[in-house]
């Protein structure tokens, strides 16, 4: 039996502990948010379905960004035991420089359009992680003032080669002025893939008001507010505008883009240059060869090719056949911590992060993206610890298995194990 007694007032009292409430509703949200798709969850419900989706959508069927999350969940690791790693190095050099974290903010088009903030949040909040800050050439945000913005951090500045070569020369220039460390020379976008989401939404630059953006925009009205009080949204790289972002990229964009022009580019460039896009082992090994400072395993987030190889289950045969010496990075798909161990396990020198950064400006602005970088890190550094390793150097091939849900065909299908033999009542 067990004794009962009268509660006593003052252990009722120390169990009980109020939480003291946050009156800001900013940070009330982003404290909620544990997780990146917390994040998307809370940018979706601020903002306009137009702009979310120009964020959120991808080419065509989406099967690309949906294979590539998908791989990413696919991966089953193998912790040591009896191994204590108490504290974790999450530092990482990369490009001849330094990183404190071993992702950085990837290249993102018109990125006032999701939040007023833009590039300026982004900047900001990678200069304070200590982590690179790529510029797209498609930005909102002029070179000069993402410099200005993040003068001691790392600035990376990614290019597209136009129909109008001299706008690229001129990019390349003004970056290189500005003390932009690297160059990220893109390769995927010859022509525009077929962004469904954009077109079904009548999305185009500038925003177009129609009567369902206008109901749409009704509960949120500090997007608008937002939007209808800060500087008008333009390219600040380009004069081009009017137009879906299919059809701004067909009008820009070069179908003809070379090796010619990667040779005339990279003369022009004084720092690290790295391509941007690659998605075979034939062309990572030509890429290698001719010397450049490294290549991203990249899709280009699904947005241009559908169904277009994984970059993670591309990543272990690049890095068998370019070398371990080589820097190989990877984008597309990293929505978790986890996903940038495994890369990093399977040979990837960096990650880059686009939608998942983009998801926490929408949220909550440069403090968004504050919380982005902050649950990324937290997830790296936990996922270390249960692993069992206390550097990204510990990390190798042996801590992780990519499990398989797609097989070419004529590809040999994984050995099963033999089954056991059922006992027999007789």
């Amino acid at each position: 039996m067990v004794t009962r007694q009268m509660p006593n007032l003052h252990d009722i009292f120390e169990l009980m502990q109020f939480k003291k409430p946050e009156l800001n509703a900013r940070k009330r949200r982003l404290d909620a948010a544990l997780t990146i798709y917390d994040l998307r969850t809370i940018a979706k419900r601020r903002t306009p379905a137009a702009a979310f989706d120009y964020t959120d959508g991808a080419a065509e069927g989406e099967l690309s960004i949906a294979r590539a999350r998908q791989a990413f969940e696919d991966v089953e690791f193998h912790p040591g035991i009896l191994k204590p790693a108490p504290s974790v190095d999450m530092s990482t050099e990369i490009l001849g420089g330094p990183s404190a974290l071993p992702f950085g903010i990837a290249p993102t088009g018109f990125t006032r359009l999701m939040q007023t903030e833009g590039e300026i949040a982004g900047a900001g909040a990678a200069g304070a992680a200590g982590i690179p800050f790529t510029l797209s050439t498609l930005g909102t945000t002029s070179i000069e003032d993402v410099k200005k913005t993040n003068p001691q951090g790392r600035n990376w500045f990614q290019l597209y080669v136009m129909r109008e070569r001299e706008i690229s020369y001129a990019l390349t220039r003004r970056a290189a002025a500005a003390g932009f460390d690297t160059l990220f020379f893109t390769v995927d976008t010859p022509v525009a893939g077929a962004r469904l989401r954009d077109k079904r939404n009548g999305f185009s630059i500038p925003p177009q008001l129609t009567l369902g953006t206008i109901i749409n925009a009704i509960p949120r009205p500090w997007w608008w507010i937002d939007f209808l009080t800060t500087p008008k949204l333009e390219f600040a790289s380009l004069s081009t505008t009017g137009g879906t972002v299919g059809e701004l990229l067909d009008a820009a964009m070069d179908p003809t883009i070379s090796y010619d022009d990667l040779e005339i580019i990279r003369g022009m460039w004084p720092g690290k240059i790295v391509i941007k896009g690659v998605q075979n082992v034939e062309d990572s090994k030509k890429l290698i060869d001719l010397g450049v400072d490294g290549i991203v395993l990249s899709n280009h987030g699904g947005r241009q090719l559908d169904r277009a190889p994984i970059p993670f289950r591309l990543l272990p045969e690049v890095v068998r056949e370019v070398g371990k010496d080589a820097t190989v990075m990877v984008d597309t798909g990293i929505m978790n911590g986890a996903d940038i161990v495994a890369s990093l396990a399977l040979g990837a020198k960096f990650t880059l992060i686009g939608r998942a950064y983009l998801y926490g400006l929408m949220a909550g602005g440069r403090q968004g993206v504050d919380r982005t970088i902050e649950i990324l890190r937290s997830e790296i550094e936990r996922t270390m610890k249960l692993l069992g390793v206390s550097s990204l150097g510990e990390l190798e091939p042996k801590h992780v298995t990519q499990l398989t849900r797609l097989t070419p065909v004529g590809a040999p299908a994984p050995a099963r194990a033999p089954r056991a033999r059922a006992a027999s009542s007789r």
